[in-house]
C-alpha cells in the first residue's frame, strides 16, 4: 500500500511538472512570438469622417454604416495621410459583440496599398536614439517671446533645444552654417525633429548641453527663456493719472 501511494504521488509530481512546464513555454511563446494584424478579422468600408479627441489628434474614423473605428492617437500624422474620408478601407481588429465598434490593429486604403498598423506608441526613453544629424541651417526657430529654441536645416529637419542653451552657444546657431547634432530623433510623416544633445561644427567637434532637458508645457522652454528682447514683450502699464 505504501509503495502505492508512493508511486501515485511521484507520478502527480511529475504530471504537476509537465503541466508548468507546458504552461511556461506557452508563455513564453506568447509573449517572444510577432504579432500579425493580418490574421485579425477583416472588415470593409467607406470612411465618412475622423474622430478627434480634446487635442484634435485622431483616434479614429466613421464609417458611412456607422461604425466607429478605434485608432491610438500616436497614429494621428500617419492616418490623415494614408486615409481620408470618402476613402474605401479594409480594417483588420476585433468587433463589439453588442456594438457597431471596431478596435482596429491596422487600417489600409484599398485604393492606394497604404496601411497604418498599431505596433505601439513611440519609445521615447532618453538615450536610446541617440542619433546624428547634419545640415545646413536654414533658419532660427524662436519661442513667442523671440527666444531661439532651434533652428531649420535645409533637408527640413528640426533642431530643439532649449533656449538658455541656444543662447550659450549662439555660435553654433547661424542662419547659412553648417552645423551637426546628436540627440534623439522622432521621424514621422510630418517630419523629422531631433531633440539635440549636443552640437558643433562636426561630429567630431560637439559641445554637449548642460543640464537637465527642458520640462513639459507648464515649465517649458517659452518660460524658462531669456528675457524678450524689445518689441516682444507685453505693452507697458499707462502712466499714472495726474
Amino acid at each position: 500500500m505504501k509503495k502505492m501511494t508512493r508511486m501515485r504521488a511521484l507520478f502527480c509530481v511529475l504530471l504537476a511538472a509537465t503541466a508548468i512546464g507546458g504552461g511556461a513555454a506557452a508563455y513564453s511563446q506568447t509573449r517572444d512570438s510577432m504579432w500579425d494584424s493580418s490574421q485579425l478579422p477583416e472588415t470593409r468600408g467607406t470612411v465618412r469622417q475622423y474622430t478627434l479627441t480634446p487635442r484634435g489628434d485622431v483616434d479614429g474614423v466613421i464609417l458611412t454604416d456607422g461604425t466607429e473605428v478605434k485608432l491610438p492617437p500616436h497614429l494621428t500624422a500617419q492616418i490623415v495621410f494614408a486615409i481620408r474620408p470618402g476613402d474605401n478601407v479594409s480594417i483588420r481588429g476585433l468587433r463589439a459583440r453588442a456594438m457597431p465598434l471596431l478596435d482596429a490593429a491596422s487600417i489600409t486604403n484599398i485604393a492606394t496599398g497604404k496601411s497604418v498598423v498599431d505596433n505601439g506608441p513611440p519609445d521615447r526613453r532618453a538615450g536610446n536614439d541617440d542619433q546624428v544629424v547634419g545640415g545646413r541651417i536654414a533658419a532660427l526657430l524662436h519661442g513667442k517671446r523671440g527666444e531661439v529654441n532651434g533652428a531649420l536645416l535645409d533637408d527640413g529637419t528640426t533642431l530643439r533645444l532649449p533656449p538658455p542653451e541656444a543662447e550659450r552657444l549662439q555660435d553654433q546657431l547661424r542662419q547659412g552654417q553648417t552645423v551637426s547634432a546628436r540627440g534623439d530623433i522622432l521621424d514621422t510623416a510630418l517630419g523629422k525633429v531631433v531633440d539635440v544633445r549636443a552640437i558643433g561644427a562636426s561630429p567630431e567637434q560637439m559641445t554637449e548641453l548642460r543640464g537637465p532637458r527642458p520640462p513639459g508645457p507648464k515649465d517649458g522652454p517659452d518660460r524658462r527663456g531669456p528675457p524678450p528682447p524689445p518689441g516682444f514683450g507685453p505693452p507697458p502699464p499707462p502712466p499714472p493719472r495726474g
